[in-house]
């Protein structure tokens, strides 16, 4: 009986220890964020403004949550306005817009001199909103 309070009381304290590490602090903050989309089938790589979104989630690893969303918001775009389907969507953000404006640029500058893509600016038509948790 001693041995199955103390393995009882073992498993609670185990159970207690990684509940508490899996919360996960969510830090704010505003980051300037630029989407990039491409396909497999077409040369059209597209940009978007490099545009400043508030309160964006992010979790202890500094992690950007509901990233997905992100991405899934410029695929949507691209869908409805310009009927392109079935593209791939990355999100690129960065605290500092001129680091995100060089990272951009050496990509830009890649296709380029690659030869094979035709690059594309969404302009201002396109904005990110700020990501919900589901």
């Amino acid at each position: 009986m001693k041995i199955a309070k103390i393995l009882a009381t073992l498993f609670l304290v185990l159970v207690v220890c990684t509940a508490s590490t899996m919360e996960k602090k969510v830090k704010n903050r505003n980051m300037y964020m630029v989407g990039v989309s491409a396909s497999f089938t077409d040369s059209l790589i597209y940009f978007t403004d490099i545009m400043m979104v508030d309160s964006l989630e992010f979790d202890d690893n500094d992690y950007l949550q509901y990233r997905q969303q992100y991405s899934e918001q410029m695929e949507m775009y691209l869908e409805q306005k310009e009927n392109l389907k079935h593209r791939t969507c990355f999100i690129y953000y960065h605290e500092k817009k001129n680091k995100l404006e060089k990272k951009i640029q050496k990509m830009k500058s890649k296709y380029q001199k690659e030869g094979k893509s035709i690059l594309r600016d969404l302009g201002a038509d396109f904005k990110f909103t700020k990501a919900v948790g589901y």
